[in-house]
């Protein structure tokens, strides 16, 4: 019965929908996780979490109808009636979508029980239990409907192509109908993509945000040079921050490694990691472009005030020197005194750098958001006092070192937005290309949950540890 039910779906249960200028193909599709996939090819696809539920929704992008498309790309000012139109053309293409996968389901389900039963009776119970069963499905996908995914979307595709298909950080986190206008949004820039040029757009970001590009444990992989260059350029990224380890062994030798810091196209602020020699560091000073932070060292770019401090242990052989954690810990609070000396200054810093992220833990309560890196793995977490600790992955898949594995490992980046004004972190995306690959990516647009639409403001300054605040989720 159920292989019959999904089976007509999969035959019949599609609809074409015009969803403003573009003219798309909508289908329920098995699923364990429901959500939403939206297909742009050949430029990649979008996936949304809009509900939980056994059923998907997938949306195919099939053609753009020349003269709506081009009429929107010449008259901008048309954009701002467009979210109504979208979202008539959305539920009305669901509503003709939910009529067809029901008549597929029944008539698969009862076609196949005459089949396997020869018997009409016991042939439309079948048609009628598959009904009651993908009614229970839309019931669990209304009643888990969530319509703001469309704030953070998952990009699979062309890296190229992301910045201009997700769209700005900015918009997002000010709009105020959320699922109308992030949807006509979201039609706008596959719209623009498709333009009859067939080229992509430059990405215009909103000029209200700072962008930060956020990279780790390069670990002497030239191949970060080209990726990190590339990303400056498409996302018209502000300053690079660089959590350390960006050498393997940290010798003399291997400085001119180094020399491409100099063009990658924005300011670059450094850290040392446990990788990185005092050598390092000092051929870093001599660079133009370059700020290295140590010892708790502030410096303010691109309007936003960054202070860092350099690993205390240089272990280029990987070894567990005497002191560990313990040596990271006081590095870590010397960093922290240093960013409470700075806000009573009164030139409180907004963004704290470590390697180990066992020093960026010391920072809590003395700053907003603190980066780190060495562990090879990306994440993010809310420390007990409020600060944001954000932990980056390899931009160098663990370097030459992981190429004698298996796989190569992951590359990855982070792109991280900061209200200009405000100088708080807005949204942020995680960039993974699949170890060697430099064409194609993951894109994940993430929100902190006190810019989510509804949220409460966030405070005006860092909590200190004599005045607590209440952890947030990440």
């Amino acid at each position: 019965m159920i292989a019959g039910a999904w089976l007509g779906l999969l035959c019949v249960g599609a609809t074409r929908v015009p969803v403003g200028p573009m003219n798309t193909t909508m289908a329920l599709r098995p699923s364990l996780t429901g959500g939403t996939r939206i297909n742009v090819s050949p430029l990649g696809s979008l996936e949304l979490r809009s509900h939980t539920a056994p059923v998907s929704l997938d949306v195919n992008v099939d053609r753009l109808d020349p003269e709506r498309s081009q009429a929107l790309v010449d008259h901008p000012e048309r954009i701002s009636g467009l979210q109504d139109e979208v979202a008539h053309d959305v539920e009305h293409g669901a509503l003709d979508l939910a009529v067809r996968s029901c008549a597929a389901v029944v008539f698969g389900a009862t076609a196949l029980g005459l089949v396997v039963y020869r018997r009409p009776r016991r042939a439309l119970a079948a048609g009628g239990l598959a009904l009651t069963l993908l009614t229970a499905s839309g019931a669990t996908a209304y009643a888990t409907w969530n319509p703001e995914s469309v704030l953070e979307p998952r990009f699979s595709g062309l890296l190229s192509s992301a910045p201009s298909l997700v769209g700005d950080a900015r918009n997002i986190v000010t709009e105020f109908d959320v699922y109308q206008r992030e949807l006509a949004r979201l039609v706008t820039n596959v719209t623009k993509l498709y333009d009859v040029t067939s080229t992509l757009p430059a990405y215009q970001p909103d000029p209200t945000t700072v962008r930060v590009l956020h990279v780790s444990d390069i670990h002497l992989n030239p191949a970060s040079w080209k990726i990190i260059a590339s990303l400056v350029r498409q996302y018209q990224v502000d300053v690079i921050v660089d959590s350390g380890d960006t050498m393997d062994h940290g010798t003399a030798a291997e400085n001119a490694f180094l020399d491409p810091v100099e063009n990658l196209g924005a300011p670059y602020v450094w850290v040392r990691g446990n990788h990185d020699s005092p050598a390092t560091q000092r051929y870093l000073e001599h660079l133009k472009n370059v700020h290295v932070l140590d010892d708790g060292r502030a410096v303010t770019v691109a309007g936003l005030r960054f202070a860092g401090m350099g690993d205390p242990q240089f272990t280029p052989d990987r070894s567990s020197p005497v002191g560990g954690d313990a040596s990271e810990e006081l590095a870590g609070a010397r960093l922290a005194s240093a960013l409470r000396d700075e806000r009573t200054r009164g030139t409180p810093v907004d963004v704290a750098i470590a390697h180990e992220p066992v020093a960026a833990r010391e920072t809590d309560g003395t700053v907003p958001l603190v980066l780190c890196g060495h562990l090879h793995q990306e994440g993010t977490e809310i420390l007990t006092f409020g600060t944001r600790l954000r932990r980056e992955g390899s931009t160098g898949g663990g370097g030459l070192r992981a190429l004698e594995g298996g796989r190569p490992a992951p590359i990855e980046a982070s792109l991280l937005y900061f209200d200009r004004d405000s100088r708080r972190l807005q949204a942020w995306d995680e960039i993974r290309l699949g170890g060697l690959g430099l064409t194609t990516a993951e894109v994940s647009r993430h929100l902190p949950k006190e810019n989510q639409p509804g949220a409460a403001p966030p405070a005006t300054g860092p909590a200190s540890p004599s005045a607590p605040s209440s952890p947030t989720g990440p």
